[in-house]
């Protein structure tokens, strides 16, 4: 079947990846419209090597004749019209925390939960998690399925990509700045981000909790286990790209590092990089711009019963965004949903 697709935020970063993404894995698209919100039309976007799309405004676009809307604009775009599209007959894939959490909308990572996708016939609509959330659920669920986790406790390190291209500019000025004695001040965060951390990624909650642990939290529920009892907490990081997770479960039953490693080894997504020696783990910037997902610094938690702690990476842009949703329309496409 071929596909006629919307990528709507097609001049972002996310949805470049996007169309980036389609041309390298040949996905049987007949037709692909970039649209922007605001200004944004008129600028033009590679889609493979040979071929330009002007990007079209996404104001008034009539999507009755789209199968596939890729969403990739930010959480208030989604909000106004990706029910729009839906209602016009377009399938959405959204990559916003608009849709996440609600109960009626599939939250998809197509090597941990693809079945889920038969839920969509409903609203028309499939939730891409978050980068982390992603990448800590490709890795916990085959260990899910050897021992049950009952209790995972994640620290989560953003890159500035999660925040945008303003924000990645802000983090080159603030670093450039610090050698010429000119650090221009912080606009995209609470702090400066260039040789700094900050415990903080998204809005607090009255319980002290931000948006982005709360929605961790339950992502990873919705994804993995409805019982699994999480903690998070997330840090921004002065990374450019590229995701990681420290993480220390605990399960039910005992899961050996022999045991775990050979589940990880043979999941799907997944490499193994985890030798005991210095420099034998993976970091963000060794996996920009790969599509899987590392998993690092396998071992024992002796604090708890059944305790085991690992350390997992991805690029935030690829497995961690464009490449889980296009994993998804593929999905969609082979289980004859986009008919």
């Amino acid at each position: 079947m071929a596909v006629k697709v919307a990528v709507v935020g097609a001049a972002g970063q996310v949805g470049r990846e996007i169309l980036r993404t389609m041309a390298e894995r040949d996905f049987p698209a007949s037709d692909v419209v970039a649209l922007s919100p605001g200004r944004g039309g008129g600028q033009e976007v590679s889609y493979g090597e040979e071929r330009v799309l002007r990007v079209r405004g996404l104001e008034g676009f009539d999507f009755r004749d789209t199968d596939l809307a890729f969403f990739a604009a930010g959480e208030a775009v989604s909000a106004a019209e990706a029910p729009r599209a839906a209602a016009a007959g377009a399938l959405v894939v959204d990559l916003s925390p608009r849709f996440r959490l609600e109960p009626d909308v599939p939250l998809v990572v197509p090597e941990v939960n693809a079945a889920s996708l038969s839920r969509a016939r409903k609203r028309r609509i499939v939730a891409c998690p978050g980068s982390v959330a992603t990448a800590v659920a490709m890795t916990l669920k085959p260990l899910h399925a050897l021992g049950r986790a009952r209790r995972a406790v994640i620290t989560g390190f953003h890159a500035v990509a999660g925040a945008g291209k303003e924000a990645m500019d802000e983090l080159w000025a603030q670093t450039r700045g610090v050698y010429v004695n000119e650090a221009p001040p912080a606009e995209q965060f609470p702090k400066a981000i260039a040789f700094n951390l900050i415990p903080q990624v998204g809005d607090f909650g009255e319980d002290g909790v931000t948006r982005e642990e709360a929605g961790l939290a339950t992502e990873l529920r919705k994804l993995v286990d409805p019982d699994l009892a999480v903690v998070a907490g997330c840090v921004r990081v002065p990374v450019f790209i590229g995701d990681a997770a420290s993480v220390m479960v605990e399960f039910e039953r005992p899961v050996s590092e022999r045991d775990a490693w050979s589940a990880l080894r043979d999941a799907p997504g997944i490499t193994v990089l985890d030798r005991r020696e210095e420099a034998g783990y993976a970091t963000p910037a060794e996996v920009a711009g790969e599509d899987m997902v590392y998993v690092s610094r396998i071992r024992r938690d002796l604090t708890v019963p059944n305790g085991l702690a690992f350390w997992c990476v991805t690029d935030s842009l690829r497995k961690g965004a464009a490449l889980n949703a296009v994993q998804v329309a593929e999905e969609l496409l082979r289980a004859k949903l986009l008919e």
